[in-house]
C-alpha cells in the first residue's frame, strides 16, 4: 500500500526537519521551504493529500499560499500552524472551510498525526472509489 503525501511548507529548516523526521515512517512527507516551491509541488504531484503550512512566511504568508494552491487541488485538506493567538483571518478561513484545522508552534506532532489519521480515513470513506481509475 502507497504512504498518503503530505506537503509540509515552512520557511524555518528545523522545523521542516522535526516534521519530516516525525512522519516519515507513517507517511510519504514532502517538505518546501517556501509557498512557492510548495505551490510547485502541489501543481506537478497530483498525489498529495494534506498539506500543512506555516502562517508567518517571507512574501506570502500561509493563508495566501492556501488560497493560490485551492485553486490548482481544491481537494486537498489545508492545514495552518502559527506562533501566535489565532487571528481573524484563520478564524474565517476554518469557519469557510478552507483550512480543516490550525495547529500552535511549537507543534505538537502527536496532535498533527491524529488530525492527519482522521482526514485520511474521511477520505477512504468515499473518495477511493473515484482514484481507483
Amino acid at each position: 500500500m502507497r504512504k498518503v503525501k503530505i506537503l509540509y511548507v515552512d520557511d524555518e529548516a528545523i522545523n521542516l526537519m522535526l516534521f519530516q523526521a516525525n512522519l516519515e515512517k507513517k507517511y510519504h512527507v514532502l517538505t518546501a521551504e517556501n509557498a512557492f516551491t510548495g505551490l510547485q509541488y502541489i501543481a506537478e504531484d497530483k498525489y498529495i493529500k494534506i498539506v500543512v503550512t506555516d502562517m508567518k512566511m517571507p512574501v506570502m504568508n500561509g493563508m495566501e499560499f492556501i488560497r493560490k494552491a485551492r485553486l490548482i487541488a481544491p481537494e486537498i485538506a489545508y492545514f495552518i500552524l502559527t506562533g501566535f493567538e489565532i487571528c481573524d483571518e484563520i478564524q474565517e478561513a476554518l469557519s469557510q472551510g478552507i483550512i480543516r484545522r490550525y495547529f500552535r508552534k511549537p507543534f505538537n506532532i502527536q496532535e498533527i498525526s491524529r488530525e492527519i489519521e482522521d482526514t485520511i480515513a474521511e477520505f477512504s470513506d468515499g473518495c477511493d472509489e473515484k482514484n481507483a481509475n
